[in-house]
């Protein structure tokens, strides 16, 4: 287990804590008034900003012997040092991949000599940023300039962006590589497949299983980094495709507050609910990426005008034990809410979520049993959960019209969104203003974190999450990651990263690696990943 630089003194408030809720509120309703006014943004200059600071951490021994094994902060510190070479790194991490993808299939487009090239050029120089040098998996429905952008769609076949997403630019803005594109379900629904439905990804933990879930739409990020083929990677979740992917994969994911980060430049889904955020490692690499992702951006409305982002990597970093109480705390002084479902289902994962409780009271938390907010079974229901299915299709009418065959098996969906009618739509974002106000008042009133088992109700609601792994299970004779969900008030990623922070400096399951699949198990998983093909009934079940 990494050992983290802790500050002395627990701070009575998170810097988040000052944020004006009803405000929030306010600016979800417009938001949803103006569903779809943006539509897919047409290139404009992108001024890029830089983030980061710099980062220094005592570095795990094997770490020192495998620059792939290496988090972001680790690498961030031996580049600093001088003890790894930039070139080197990415040249391990592209070896990687030449070994490796042709079974996990976590990217579908590699540009190798790119990224090594930008690596050469940062020989030499001081790192700018904990990112400086960082081989990184982007999503592929992010833009890209002149790399290949498909959302994994034959819609955008061939479409070659001149300009990069937001997200994207800021994270080579500070010194972040693109190593590749990451596999994803075609225009973000359901786990990575071709458009036809034949499963591509697999998770990084199963590579002999295609048949054991990756994790959502941003499946091909997340086991990128899960199978040391990238440092970090950035996912978007409009249902769940950051936080499943890295609970699955025994990751930190994190999908910050709506407009937080920035969506212009990537290939939309659900205009209230698309967010765009990081697939990492641990939660000090999460905060690292937060930082240069978070802020305004001129060319998304939704970013602008809100409270400044908050100090993110010393927030996932713990403070030191007090004469009271043993191992780091977490940084902030906590109520964490437990919502009556959560230690109810799987008796492995109930045995899980209670251990973790409970280590979380010797970390500082106080524990707060919290009743569902009135109306919660209706409001996150999936007849609401459905009203967001004509956002889905406005984008694309041009298509619907001229050639449904190119949605592939996820074109019901699509479909359904044409079938919803105006005031069902309306009634429904009238529902999503009573599920948040309802979830500050009756929720957020009463703790600063709260417990979830499903993304669903903060991902229409527009909160943040966070996910990381707490323990682990078996699935077919493997041992595989099992991970929770904790959700926080409007742009308090802060409390989210201090409570993982915390958690992982105490436990070292976020350090477990899958084990490197042997050479017949590569074989075996080509062949059976190749017959491996999801109906449009499993689609629509598991849809983004």
């Amino acid at each position: 287990m990494r050992e983290l630089q802790h500050d002395d003194e627990v701070r009575e408030e998170a810097p988040s804590d000052g944020v004006d809720r009803r405000g929030f509120l306010g600016r979800m309703a417009a938001l949803s008034a103006g569903a779809g006014a943006l539509g897919v943004l047409a290139p404009k200059a992108m001024a890029a900003i830089p983030g980061s600071d710099a980062v220094v951490v005592d570095v795990r021994p094997e770490a020192l012997a495998d620059p792939v094994e290496a988090t972001i902060a680790e690498a961030a510190t031996l580049l600093r040092s001088k003890k790894l070479d930039p070139v080197d790194l990415v040249q391990a991490h592209v070896d990687r991949v030449q070994a490796l993808d042709g079974t996990l299939k976590a990217f579908n487009a590699v540009v190798a000599e790119q990224a090594l090239a930008k690596a050469k050029a940062l020989r030499g120089t001081s790192p700018r940023s904990a990112l400086a040098g960082m081989p990184l998996n982007i999503k592929d429905n992010y833009y890209t300039a002149g790399i290949e952008t498909t959302a994994n769609s034959t819609i955008y076949q061939g479409f070659v962006p001149d300009y990069d997403a937001t997200c994207v630019a800021r994270l080579t803005a500070a010194g972040g590589i693109v190593l590749g594109k990451g596999q994803m379900g075609p225009l973000a629904t359901t786990r990575a497949t071709l458009p036809n439905g034949t499963v591509t990804t697999v998770n990084a933990w199963t590579p002999g299983n295609p048949s054991y879930d990756p994790g959502g739409s941003s499946s091909g990020p997340a086991t990128a980094v899960a199978s040391r083929m990238a440092k970090s990677s950035i996912g978007t979740q409009t249902g769940g495709s950051i936080t499943s992917p890295s609970n699955q994969q025994g990751l930190t994911g994190l999908k910050p507050t709506m407009g937080r980060t920035s969506l212009y430049g990537v290939i939309p889904l659900t205009y209230t609910r698309d967010h765009c955020g990081p697939i990492a490692r641990d939660a000090l690499d999460a905060a690292i990426m937060l930082t240069a992702l978070a802020g305004a951006d001129p060319h998304d409305p939704r970013t602008q005008g809100l409270p400044a982002p908050t100090d993110y990597i010393t927030a996932a970093k713990p403070v030191k034990p007090t004469k009271t109480a043993a191992g780091p705390q977490v940084r902030f002084k906590t109520k964490l809410g437990v919502l009556p479902d959560y230690l109810t289902g799987n008796a492995t994962t109930v045995a899980l979520r209670q251990a973790f409780l409970d280590e979380m009271v010797k970390a500082g938390v106080t524990i707060v049993q919290i009743p569902f907010p009135d109306d919660w079974s209706t409001l996150t229901g999936t007849a609401f959960n459905n009203v967001r299915l004509p956002e889905r299709s406005e984008p694309f009418m041009d298509v619907l019209r001229t050639d449904v065959t190119k949605f592939g098996v996820s074109l019901n969906s699509w479909i359904q969104g044409l079938f919803l009618t105006g005031d069902t739509y309306l009634k429904g974002q009238r529902m999503k203003q009573d599920l948040l106000q309802k979830s500050l008042e009756q929720i957020f009133d009463k703790c600063d974190v709260v417990t979830q088992t499903s993304n669903q109700p903060f991902d229409i609601i527009g909160l943040p999450e966070i996910a990381f792994p707490i323990g682990f299970t078996t699935s077919g004779g493997s041992a595989v990651p099992v991970g929770t969900i904790l959700g926080a008030a409007p742009y308090a990623e802060d409390r989210l990263l201090a409570m993982a922070g915390a958690w992982q400096a105490r436990t070292d399951f976020h350090t477990r690696r899958p084990p490197e699949p042997a050479a017949p198990t590569l074989r075996a998983a080509r062949s059976a990943a190749a017959t491996l093909r999801l109906t449009p009934e499993e689609v629509a079940e598991t849809t983004a």
